[in-house]
């Protein structure tokens, strides 16, 4: 049994995309956690911070939809991003029950950190591909995940 093969061996699995694509997600995933890990962050502290940067001030339930999250993670991560003054929460003055989330200059500079960081954790990850490699996979991958995420035909949301 190799390193990168469990028993069922590539004979029988290293053929089919589905796999080969969970045993490169999972040494991509431990390459981008273990550099959030070393920044101390989270991902989905970037995420957040992403978000409030494309989209400005947010709710935390606007925040949740943007970042494809759960509303009790989102709370989590705004709690932790707004111990280390990375975003600012104000109650929303058209509607007391929620609050605004909003990205101040540190928040700006620890996503530009972390946007270098990614960077550099994409390079490791993808290293054996070169530029027009990683532009194909990523214009495949873009592809497959819109396939599958869009919405469905009307006709069939109607049945």
């Amino acid at each position: 049994m190799s390193a990168t093969h469990d028993a069922a061996g590539p004979d029988r699995l290293g053929h089919l995309p589905s796999y080969l694509m969970t045993l490169a997600a999972r040494h991509v995933h431990r390459v981008v956690f273990d550099r959030l890990d070393s920044a101390d962050a989270r991902g989905h502290h970037y995420r957040i911070l992403a978000a409030l940067e494309v989209h400005g001030p947010s709710s935390q339930i606007d925040l949740a939809r943007r970042c494809g999250l759960d509303r009790s993670d989102v709370a989590a991560a705004v709690d932790a991003l707004v111990d280390r003054r990375f975003v600012e929460r104000a109650p929303d003055p058209t509607d007391r029950r929620r609050n605004i989330i909003t990205l101040p200059q540190r928040g700006r500079r620890r996503l530009f950190d972390l946007d270098r960081m990614l960077t550099a954790a994409q390079d490791e990850a993808f290293a054996p591909l070169d530029a027009a490699e990683r532009a194909q996979l990523t214009a495949m991958l873009t592809r497959i995940v819109e396939y599958h995420t869009r919405p469905a035909p009307i006709s069939a949301q109607q049945s």
